[in-house]
């Protein structure tokens, strides 16, 4: 019997959420809700979820905070749901943590796929090394990925990353030396079109620099800005 999924969904108007449970319940998902950030922040934090959706503008805490706090104890898949679409506060959203961004009025039927989405990138690694068990796992000076743990180690520290972030790193680390542009990197890592918002890739690469720095700073080396172009995973030459 598969393991059942539980999301949390996070909204101060009663009508979002009985939509969005009516349609993630016909996917056969436990739904949990809360209508403001302090009752989402306990939830997030005393149960185990597969991806919450939260909204940014909440009663008692907002869901800028709500990510913010929620990041320092998990790394729980975030969607934010949101009214205000410009970049600012889409940038704000991928600064704290979020996973995905989604813009109100939305479609439920996308909202499901994004869903969807997370969740596969956050429970399997979807990359074609697995003809041999050794692929499992990358080794490079001051950097180790383990693919079958889901955990990140730079020079012995586990580095606790986002499923973004975490994916974002093992794209650009299965190539080594290979340079790509944001647009491919929305692309191959987001999974779907992204509206044209580059800042998204900007703001998780400098993310996962300053992770990997905290362990590393040879690691955090390793993602090289290719000004004009993109980024690239480099590995230094002995």
């Amino acid at each position: 019997m598969a393991e059942e999924i539980k999301l949390l969904v996070v909204d101060d108007e009663d009508r979002i959420r009985r939509l969005l449970r009516m349609y993630l319940e016909r996917e056969d998902y436990v739904v949990d809700e809360a209508d403001n950030g302090s009752d989402a922040l306990e939830l997030a934090l005393t149960n185990n979820y597969d991806v919450i959706l939260l909204d940014l503008m909440m009663p008692e805490m907002d869901g800028i905070e709500v990510c913010q706090e929620l990041r320092k104890e998990k790394n729980t898949p975030v969607i934010m749901l949101t009214a205000k679409g410009e970049e600012a506060n889409r940038v704000q959203g991928f600064e704290v943590g979020t996973d995905d961004y989604i813009v109100k009025p939305f479609s439920p039927r996308e909202v499901v796929l994004r869903v969807k989405a997370l969740l596969r990138r956050a429970t399997a690694s979807n990359y074609s090394e697995v003809d041999t068990q050794a692929k499992n796992i990358l080794v490079f000076p001051h950097l180790t990925i383990d693919h079958d743990a889901h955990r990140v180690t730079a020079e012995g520290k586990e580095v606790n990353l986002t499923p973004k972030e975490y994916e974002l790193l093992c794209f650009l680390a299965k190539t080594p030396d290979k340079v790509f542009n944001r647009e491919q990197l929305l692309k191959e890592v987001w999974q779907y079109e992204f509206f044209g918002d580059l800042r998204t890739v900007d703001t998780h690469v400098k993310r996962l620099r300053e992770k990997l720095n905290s362990a590393s700073k040879e690691a955090a080396k390793m993602i090289v800005t290719v000004w004009g172009v993109g980024y690239k995973f480099e590995v230094e030459t002995v």
